[in-house]
């Protein structure tokens, strides 16, 4: 159980932490035909803009409300409804998310009360589903806007419905992408099982070129299949940010559920498989018994350059614990763990602390380590150290596909063995002919001296020898 410490510095030199309103947006982005908007100054919404179209190399659909001094003093609401007018008429949305920022909830903008008048005011948005979330982004992180955005589309949308027994309600964490969440559903699909993933981003950001433009988000979860998870027989969350939102559909529609912590690694996975073959009542199919054997093997290969590493990892907390608890198994010693914001799941990593802090917080404290894991942001950090940088989480905007990254599932646990002990081995010297004639003379004077105690190097031994010498 890692205990949690509170970095005590001024301000974040090097921020690892994304806010409340973007994470909420993340969210929405998985509903088909949204348009998220941010009740806020036009910088909040730009700066998040910029992140997730880098991240994914797509255009993305998000909306502010442009509040400036004036407007932000004598309250936002007719810049609520000029925005809803504006967003219905020209994108014509079947969702409009709103989601506030420190600068309106600092003022103490009564956002929802705005939208009940607008309502009343403005029948034409009758044919509009709008919801609301309070983020304030001066607490919390990217994770906590996330999960009380999932909880506010449950509430806003979803109505109790008679129970259908194959009918199963995914909620994905905000650390699973598009390929995630497409492997999930193929595992549930494989056991005959209807799975309503909300939000799918599968569907939304994964990367595909549209038949026809629309202002919208292009795909995820559809409106009927949202009020369509009141007649699901269980609710899977991954990730402890998933809690609120199945605890909601709960409170709404009676679904039980079961939250899984990680579904990369091999007991997570095997306990998901158990659990959806007692839901299920067919026996596990005989690819996910193959896929099984596979990482088996992939475990045994990978942990000859992963044991006994040194890992300093910077993360959302339930990335963080997914990561982390991976290369726990496969032997690593996680050193340095940061993370964001609070949460249960730190509970659950295998490390002597956690540190709520920023990327300086890694640097200052990594100089021993052999791998770095974090966003983008790490690279100087990286280069600074000397050392390799393992790109995940959000944003990764100097790398591309990663929408159709896999962490999940058994191929996924794989994917990320292999992409660390890759890493790992890029650190390994070569050694060419040069070296084998230096060890060959340093063994001949050892034999002829062994008083000397000349030092033989590594390439002598054939240990680390991946090429052979030429004549």
């Amino acid at each position: 159980m890692a205990v949690v410490v509170e970095s005590n510095k001024a301000c974040a030199v090097n921020p690892l932490k994304m806010s409340q309103p973007l994470g909420a947006c993340y969210a929405f982005m998985g509903l088909d035909a949204c348009m998220p908007v941010m009740h806020g100054s036009q910088g909040c919404t730009s700066f998040g803009l910029v992140l997730m179209v880098r991240h994914f190399k797509e255009a993305i659909p998000l909306q502010t409300t442009a509040m400036n001094e004036v407007t932000t003093i004598l309250g936002g609401y007719d810049n609520v409804e000029t925005a809803l007018l504006n967003i219905h008429k020209r994108a014509a949305p079947k969702v409009i998310a709103v989601c506030s920022t420190g600068l309106t909830e600092t003022k103490g903008d009564d956002v929802e009360g705005y939208l009940a008048m607008v309502r009343k005011r403005k029948p034409e948005l009758d044919s509009t589903e709008v919801i609301y979330v309070s983020t304030p982004d001066y607490v919390g992180g990217f994770e906590d806007g996330y999960s009380r955005a999932l909880g506010a589309i449950v509430k806003a949308l979803v109505k109790p419905l008679p129970r259908v027994a194959r009918q199963v309600t995914v909620l994905p964490g905000s650390h699973l992408s598009p390929g995630d969440i497409d492997e999930l559903r193929t595992t549930i699909s494989a056991f005959g099982l209807d799975a309503i993933v909300l939000p799918d981003l599968s569907g939304s950001l994964d990367g595909h070129i549209p038949q026809d433009w629309r202002g919208t988000t292009l795909g995820g979860t559809t409106l009927d299949r949202i009020r369509a998870a009141g007649a699901s027989a269980l609710t899977i969350g991954v990730g402890e940010q998933t809690r609120e939102g199945a605890q909601a559909l709960e409170a709404l529609a009676g679904t039980p559920f079961e939250i899984f912590e990680r579904l990369t690694g091999l007991e997570p996975n095997d306990r998901l498989l158990h659990r959806l073959a007692q839901l299920s009542g067919r026996s596990v199919p005989a690819k996910y018994c193959r896929q099984r054997s596979q990482l088996l093997d992939a475990m045994l290969d990978g942990h000859f350059y992963t044991g006994g590493i040194k890992v300093a990892l910077g993360a959302e907390p339930d990335l963080l614990l997914a990561l982390g608890s991976l290369l726990h198994e496969m032997g690593a010693e996680l050193s340095v763990c940061v993370s964001t914001t609070a949460s249960p799941s730190h509970a659950l990593l295998p490390a002597s602390e956690v540190v709520l802090g920023d990327l300086e917080d890694i640097e200052s404290a990594a100089s021993g380590c052999d791998l770095l894991i974090t966003n983008s942001h790490g690279r100087q950090m990286a280069e600074r150290l000397s050392k390799p940088l393992m790109r995940v989480g959000f944003p990764v905007f100097d790398r591309i596909g990663n929408a159709h990254r896999c962490q999940v599932g058994y191929r996924g646990t794989m994917n990320l063995i292999f992409e660390v002990a890759n890493l790992m081995i890029e650190q390994i010297p070569r050694y060419g002919p040069a070296d084998w004639a230096l060890a060959q003379s340093a063994a001949d004077l050892a034999a002829r001296d062994p008083a000397r105690g000349v030092e033989i190097p590594v390439a002598a031994t054939g240990y680390e020898c991946y090429e052979e010498p030429t004549p």
